[in-house]
C-alpha cells in the first residue's frame, strides 16, 4: 500500500509518526512521510520517503493565543497547502496526527480513507471521566461521579467552541461541518497508562508506543558502579525550564551517576560523576535505575516499556494529566514544583523502594496486549 503519513514537526508527534513509517517499509507498504523540515533528512537516511509539511508557519490571521483556532483553522490551511502533492502521489491510505488534523480533512477532500494517530493515550471526552488535563482519577461512588459532572460541566462550553471552530474550519475549504471522523484511530501507548471508559469509540485501538531514537550515537557513562540516574528534560515548549541544572543540584550528594539525555545544547558544566548529550535513550533505558523527565508522552512510554520507574517533573499541556496517571500505576513519583530538594528526596525514594520498578515491569508486560498498527492501516485502507 501507498500511504501518506501526516505530522507537525515537535519530536512527540514526528517520532511517532516516522516510527510507523519504518513499521509500514518493513511490512511491504510505500510509506511517505510529511513533516517539518527539522526531521526530513533523518527519517530520509532512516529509509523514509519524505516531503516538507507545507503551511506549518503561522500566518498574520492566526490566533495562537486560541487553541481550537491553531488546530482547526491551521489544520484547513495544512489540508488546503499539501492537497495537490498529496493527490500526485496517489495514495491508498493517509495517517494523520492527531494534532496535525490538515491530513485528515485533505484524506476527505480525495475521498481517500484515513486513519488518526494519537501518540499519547486517548484524550476524547468521555461521559465517565474527568476532565482530560484535570490529572484527576475517575471518581468512585455517588459523590465522586458528582464531581466528574461538574467539572464535564464547566468545560462542556469550551468542548462545544471547539466542535463550532473545527465546522467552520473544515466548511471554509469545501467540507461539510459535521466531522465523519476517521476510518480507525491508533492510540500508540501503553495500556498502563488508559483509563477504562464505557464509550471507548468504534474502530479504535492501542497499539503500544511508537518510539524511534533520531540518532545512533552512544552516549558515554559515567565512571563507577552508582545507580545511573537518566534524566531528559522536556522537549514540549511547556516543559519545564532549567530541569538538568535544577536536578543536578538535586543529586549532589547522593551516591548516583547521571546521564543527560537531550536533543539541544547540554550544560556547560558537569560535575565529574555525570555526562550529557544527544545519544540513543533506549541504549541508556538499559543501564538506568530511574529516569527524571517532564512527564511528556514519548520518554515515559519510553521508560516504562523499558521498566524503568520514573520521577516525573511535568509542565503544561498534556504533562499533568500523564504524570498522575503513571503515579496512580505505580511506576512514578511527581514532583511540582521542581526544587532541588524535592527531586533529590523523589529520587532517592524510587531508588530505595523496589516496588517503584515493580510497577515499571508490569507497565512493560502490557505490551504483550497492544494490536498491531500495520495491520489496522491495511484493513483501514483495503487490503
Amino acid at each position: 500500500m501507498r500511504i501518506a503519513v501526516v505530522a507537525g514537526p515537535d519530536p512527540g508527534h514526528a517520532f511517532p509518526a516516522i516510527a510507523l513509517c519504518l513499521r509500514l517499509l518493513a511490512a511491504g507498504d510505500e510509506p511517505v512521510l510529511f513533516t517539518g523540515p527539522r526531521w526530513l533528512e533523518p527519517a530520509r537516511a532512516a529509509g523514509i520517503s519524505v516531503r516538507r509539511l507545507k503551511g506549518l508557519a503561522p500566518r498574520a490571521t492566526d490566533d495562537d493565543a486560541d487553541a481550537g483556532a491553531r488546530i482547526h483553522e491551521r489544520a484547513a490551511h495544512i489540508a488546503t497547502e499539501n492537497l495537490p502533492e498529496l493527490s500526485a502521489m496517489l495514495p491508498d491510505l493517509i495517517v494523520s496526527d492527531v494534532l496535525t488534523a490538515g491530513g485528515g480533512m485533505a484524506a476527505e477532500r480525495l475521498r481517500l480513507p484515513w486513519v488518526e494517530l494519537s501518540p499519547h493515550p486517548l484524550y476524547l471526552p468521555s461521559k465517565a471521566l474527568p476532565p482530560i488535563g484535570s490529572g484527576l482519577a475517575p471518581g468512585a461512588g455517588v459523590r465522586g461521579r458528582v464531581r466528574d459532572g461538574v467539572l464535564r460541566t464547566m468545560t462542556a462550553r469550551a468542548v462545544r467552541n471547539g466542535h463550532r471552530q473545527r465546522a467552520l474550519a473544515r466548511e471554509s475549504i469545501g467540507l461539510p461541518g459535521e466531522d465523519p471522523g476517521p476510518t480507525a484511530r491508533l492510540v500508540a501507548t501503553l495500556p498502563a497508562l488508559e483509563v477504562d471508559r464505557p464509550d471507548w469509540p468504534v474502530a479504535t485501538h492501542v497499539v503500544g508506543p511508537l518510539l524511534w531514537e533520531p540518532t545512533d550515537a552512544i552516549l558515554p557513562l559515567p565512571p563507577g558502579a552508582a545507580p545511573l540516574v537518566m534524566v531528559a528534560p522536556s522537549t514540549a515548549q511547556t516543559g519545564v525550564a532549567a530541569m538538568a541544572e535544577t536536578v543536578l543540584d538535586g543529586l549532589t550528594g547522593l551516591d548516583v551517576r547521571v546521564a543527560i539525555s537531550t536533543l539541544d545544547t547540554p550544560p556547560a558544566e558537569l560535575p565529574d560523576w555525570a555526562t550529557a548529550g544527544l545519544g540513543r535513550q533506549d541504549e541508556l533505558l538499559t543501564h538506568a535505575a530511574v529516569v527524571v523527565g517532564g512527564g511528556g508522552h514519548g520518554l515515559l512510554a519510553k521508560s516504562l516499556a523499558a521498566g524503568v520507574p520514573v520521577v516525573t517533573v511535568p509542565g503544561g499541556g498534556d504533562q499533568w494529566e500523564l504524570a498522575n496517571r503513571a503515579v496512580r500505576q505505580g511506576s512514578s513519583l511527581l514532583v511540582r514544583p521542581l526544587t532541588p530538594a524535592a527531586v533529590g528526596d523523589a529520587v532517592r525514594q524510587v531508588l530505595g523502594d523496589p516496588a517503584f520498578a515493580a510497577a515499571a515491569s508490569k507497565a512493560a508486560d502490557g505490551l504483550a496486549e497492544v494490536e498491531d498498527p500495520v495491520e489496522i492501516c491495511h484493513r483501514a485502507g483495503g487490503a
